[in-house]
């Protein structure tokens, strides 16, 4: 019932028309039974509900045909959580043929025309393109009593799509991070909206970026691992925890903050820039967070307020900062010129922030803390004046960059970038 209440809860805060719920992993997955529950439930309530089933047809090269097995088995484990879908959405390497479309209707009790091939493509923001062509938004109303009505969204989407893949200007980013080696595969997925958000900026510029991963951790072995960052046109450095490569960040940090390249700090981003420029402007030698030393002389990151206690009773449940959060920010600075306001509001997820006892000392040096919380007392964004594009924040902008809608902070990192390019 408490999943209900939530979804119940965020319908009637946003006073929406519809809920969209990602119920996600993979059917039959233990930790999946209580959302599937609920789903149920709130069916049998009564209330007006459609199921959408996202389905994987392999095709086994060395078979030579695609096969629906897995989708079979995949929808009689969902009828036994006791739902049936309404639509299958079925992902292959290409659109699937009539044959198994026939195949998925008879033994998944799903209407023929409520199954939508949805195939890889080389640009995935074609992908609405393709469900509109099977006319799913009509179905999917239908469904629910509604008629479709042309806003017109889609030939805006469309001449989106047709501007992005004509994108002719490239911009070569690197991302330093730390969470793509998982054995013997790179996951060039884990900073996925970091990504998006990139590609968002980019397009609205007329520019396509080429993503260069750098492992932090590699970055670590001496001078020559950072020949890695040269010929970059901007550097970010992503959220993350703990303290593994997190040397090699600050190093990417220093390297941008002293070759003049653009550089964007997001969440772990903003604590190992403050970091470094302790460390390398202010003179304050062993300078660090308490995450990853808890015994530096230095502490200029150190736990949230409030949070000490819960931490020495073991009591880590809601020890985070996490959801929206309003900035104040300064007027006269980046940031303030980039979002064109004196309160934002973006979302977080950390337990870490600025020490203010370094403040003073770190301002004194010619750091400027752009923006903070209405209290005061957590600062939220920090830059260098002077630099080409120096400017990191404790939240994660790139969790509300749209493609139609790119964050500002993007935006205005992509627009250095390409005034570096422009200059050089």
């Amino acid at each position: 019932m408490e999943v209900i209440s939530r979804l119940d809860e965020i319908a009637e805060k946003q006073k929406s028309d519809f809920v969209v719920v990602e119920v996600g992993g993979t059917v039959g997955d233990f930790q999946s039974i209580v959302f599937l529950e609920a789903m149920r439930r709130i069916q049998m309530e009564g209330r007006n509900v459609a199921f959408v089933h996202v389905v994987y047809l392999p095709l086994p090269m060395n078979i030579g045909e695609m096969k629906t097995k897995p989708a079979q088995r995949s929808v009689r484990d969902l009828n036994a959580a006791g739902i049936m879908p309404d639509f299958i959405i079925a992902r292959a390497n290409m659109h699937i043929d009539a044959v198994r479309r026939e195949k998925l209707s008879v033994f998944c009790n799903v209407k023929e025309e409520n199954i939508m091939s949805v195939p890889d493509l080389g640009f995935v923001y074609d992908e609405p393109i393709v469900l509109e062509e099977q006319n799913f938004p009509r179905k999917l109303l239908n469904k629910f009593g509604l008629k479709y009505k042309d806003s017109g969204l889609m030939k805006i989407w469309r001449e989106y799509a047709k501007k992005a893949k004509s994108a002719k200007k490239k911009v070569a980013i690197g991302i330093v991070g730390k969470y793509f080696d998982i054995g013997d595969f790179s996951l060039e997925d884990s900073y996925l909206s970091v990504v998006q958000s990139v590609r968002h900026a980019c397009w609205l510029n007329g520019a396509n970026p080429e993503i260069n991963w750098i492992d932090s951790k590699k970055l670590e072995h001496g001078e020559k691992a950072l020949g890695q960052l040269r010929g970059l046109d901007w550097i970010i450095v992503p959220g993350g925890f703990g303290n593994s490569g997190v040397e090699g960040k600050i190093r990417a940090i220093r390297y941008a903050r002293e070759n003049d390249i653009p550089f964007l700090g997001l969440c772990y981003g903003f604590q190992l820039a403050l970091v470094e420029f302790a460390r390398n402007i202010c003179g304050l030698k062993g300078a660090n967070s308490t995450e990853i030393d808890t015994k530096t002389s230095h502490p200029v990151i150190d736990i949230l307020p409030g949070q000490k206690d819960n931490l020495k009773k073991k009591n880590f449940g809601g020890t985070m900062r996490l959801g929206n959060h309003e900035a104040l920010l300064k007027e006269g600075t980046l940031v303030h010129s980039l979002y064109g306001k004196d309160k934002i509001v973006e979302r977080h997820r950390h337990r870490y922030e600025a020490n203010l006892e370094y403040v003073d000392a770190l301002e004194k040096k010619g750091l400027v803390f752009s923006g903070e919380s209405p209290s005061g007392k957590l600062k939220e964004f920090l830059e260098i004046p002077g630099h080409r594009f120096f400017c990191a924040t404790q939240a994660h902008p790139e969790f509300t960059s749209r493609p139609l809608r790119p964050n500002p902070l993007f935006v205005g990192f992509i627009k250095a970038c390409l005034d570096k390019k422009g200059n050089q």
